[in-house]
């Protein structure tokens, strides 16, 4: 899928918004490696272009932090930085 100017820019913001806001393993704090959430990017990419809820993009998050990595921020965290996304 070719991504239009405007669908980069969103892109790399929702890469940004997930390394500096969201971040529940503490990578960006112990200066892990930059890519470590680049996998979870497409997904909330695509749920923000479909025109998902904040409740849906939270809850992807909070799956992919709980199940996935193990870790817990905690679903008011997930929902936060889910504002963030819908705002965009």
């Amino acid at each position: 899928m070719k991504l239009t100017p405007d669908q980069k820019t969103l892109y790399k913001t929702i890469d940004e918004i997930l390394w500096n806001d969201w971040d529940p393993i503490g990578m960006k704090l112990n200066e892990g490696p930059r890519d470590e959430y680049e996998s979870y990017v497409p997904v909330i990419f695509s749920l923000k272009i479909r025109g998902a809820s904040v409740e849906e993009i939270a809850s992807k998050l909070y799956e992919f932090e709980s199940k996935r990595m193990g870790y817990e921020q905690g679903y008011e965290n997930c929902k936060q930085v889910a504002g963030k996304i819908i705002n965009l």
